[in-house]
Parts: C-alpha cells; structure tokens; sequence
C-alpha cells in the first residue's frame, strides 16, 4: 500500500503520543456530576414519515448545560401493539462531522433490523451531509477558532466544544434507556468517523458513570483520537483545522495540544467495559490508521478487574475513510443478530 502512516506491525501495537494529563480523571467525574444534576426529560412526538414498516418519533432530552438534543427514534412496526410488551434492544447512532440527523426517512437501516435505532443530532452541525436541527447555544467564552468546530473553545478544557458533545453522546444513550420499548439491558453505541469518536466516549463514560446496559460499541474509522499524531499525518478532513490555526495562533500550540488530551479518545476509551468492534482503512489520511489504532489499542485497559472487553479491529487495506462502507455494515448487522434476537 503506499506510505501513508507507520508500516502495519507497527500500527497492530502502536498506543498512541499523548499522556493523561494530571487531572484527567477528575475533569471528567466533575463533568459528569454537572451532567447528573440536570433531568433527562425526554420527549417523544411521532412523526409520520409515509413509512409503513417503521415507526418515527422526533426525539428531545436534556444533554449538556441544560441544552435540548434533538433525534429520531425509529421503531420496526413489529413493535406496535401486543408486541411492544417485548422490549427491543438499541442502537444509539452518532453522526460524522458536519451531518445532522437529516430528515426522518433517511435513515432507518437498525429499525428495519428489528432494533429500535436512536440517531442523535449533532449540536452546531448539520451544515454538512445530512441536514441538523439543534443549535449549540453555549458558545465559547473566548478566543479565536478556526472555521470549523475543532478549535472552539480549544483555549480551556472547560470551555471545549467537544466537551458539550461528549455529555451529550452519553445523555443519548440514557434517553435510548429511558423508552419503555428499548430493553435498557442491551444497548448498542455505533458511529463513523466523528460518529465512531462519540460512541467510544460514550461508552467510556458510562462505564466511568457506571451507567450500565451498554453491550456493543461499534467504532468505524473513528475520529477524535490521538490528536498529536494526527496533526502530524492528517492531510484532509477536520484535523488539519488546528494546523491551520496554529499557523496563525503560533503561541498557542501548548495550550492546545493540553486542551485536546482530555479530548483523546485514545486516552478517554481506557474506561471502557463493553465488548467492541473497531474497523480501520489503511489508505486514511483523514483519520490515519495510527490514530485509529491508537484507539484500539488502548480501549478498555483501565477497565476494572475482571471487566476488561473482547475486542476486535477489521482492516480494509485499499481504502481511505470510506473505510468498509456497506461492508462494514453488513459485518456489523451479522455479527448482532444474536443480540438481537436474545432476551
């Protein structure tokens, strides 16, 4: 393959640049105590889509600083009627950079699967992809940031965008646990690029929360992790973002590359508990196999004794972030029905 990232020995133990900062862990409990304090208060409204083998609802709960998520949650119409009385498992799908949740019909695929399929919106994006609805009403206290989302609020942990998103992620999947028709037992995290960052923060957090319930996470091509070394490899997609402003921001860099670490889902992914299967395309320069790796590698090794997950990671050696695209999915849909049909 061409040179890309380091050779694929090397990537198969490679764990990563960056270190925990000093008060990571309590960065994140403190986070997490703020979250606890505000009601979930989910709301459900139907939707009619003119589908006729799922059912819609558009999705409200509380994510973080008392912000309103929007989503939609799609149900099998297997579910309807006497057959709701048998709770459906769930997945709760993040969104790749720039996307929204699009319009109701667009994406159905777990519901037809016969999951409930929770799609949360992406605070501030939708711009891009696929059309969004929820507004990120908490703007950056101060500083300059590049065009884009990356660098907002890069000048304090605190204040870091992805800080708001990553609460939100776990808030989602509390809001999936909260329906009477979701088997609170068997919840599945799955995203793309930005989307597969999320589901590895989610599932992080939980564990660190010790919100249970999460059995799958399924990480393809995930974004978010090790930020120094992307800026190092990555020539397209969001992480050049902070190239860019490090152009101009020169004596920034420090603070930036600290604000990132408590970011890193490399470092954030040790916590976790459940099972997960990660994919990585060799040929990535948006998200480098590295990164990816990095990941990977790390998930799970600061789980409690006796909780540490099954893992797995698919390599698709010709690709770039399309990564295993259909294929993936079609792996993925495999490799639950089992979980699907238990309980």
């Amino acid at each position: 393959m061409p040179t890309l990232d380091f050779p694929l020995d090397t990537l198969r133990t490679y764990r990563g640049s960056a270190t925990p900062p000093a008060d990571f862990g309590a960065f994140w409990d403190a986070t997490l105590d703020d979250a606890r304090q505000l009601p979930l208060d989910v709301v459900l409204e139907p939707v009619e889509t003119g589908l006729e083998l799922v059912d819609t609802f558009d999705v409200a709960f509380t994510g973080f600083g008392g912000a309103r998520i929007k989503g939609w949650l799609h149900l099998p119409a297997s579910a309807r009627g006497e057959a709701a009385r048998k709770p459906l498992p769930a997945v709760v799908q993040y969104i790749g950079y720039s996307g929204g949740r699009g319009l109701p019909h667009q994406d159905t695929l777990w519901a037809q699967a016969g999951w409930a399929m929770l799609i949360m919106d992406t605070r501030g994006q939708g711009y891009g992809g696929l059309s969004g609805d929820t507004p990120d009403p908490h703007p950056s206290a101060g500083g300059n940031a590049f065009p884009g989302l990356t660098t907002r609020g890069i000048h304090d942990p605190a204040d870091y965008y992805y800080r708001r998103l990553f609460i939100d992620a776990l808030r989602a999947v509390e809001a999936a646990r909260s329906v009477d028709v979701v088997d609170a037992s068997r919840i599945v995290v799955h995203g793309v690029s930005q989307g597969g960052g999320l589901a590895i923060a989610a599932a992080s957090l939980a564990a660190r929360a010790g919100i249970g319930g999460i059995v799958a996470c399924l990480p393809d091509v995930n974004f978010l992790s090790d930020f120094r070394r992307a800026l190092e490899v990555a020539t397209a997609g969001p992480y050049p973002e902070i190239e860019r402003f490090l152009v101009r921001h020169r004596e920034l860099a420090g603070t930036a590359l600290r604000t990132l670490d408590y970011f890193d889902v490399s470092l954030l992914g040790r916590w976790a508990t459940a099972p997960a299967s990660f994919s990585v395309a060799l040929r990535d320069n948006v998200c480098p196999p590295s990164t990816v790796y990095a990941a990977f590698n790390n998930y799970g090794e600061d789980a409690p004794a006796g909780a540490t997950p099954a893992k797995d990671i698919t390599e698709w050696p010709f690709n770039a972030h399309e990564g295993g695209g259909e294929h993936q999915t079609a792996r993925h849909l495999r490799r639950l029905r089992g979980l699907r049909t238990a309980g």
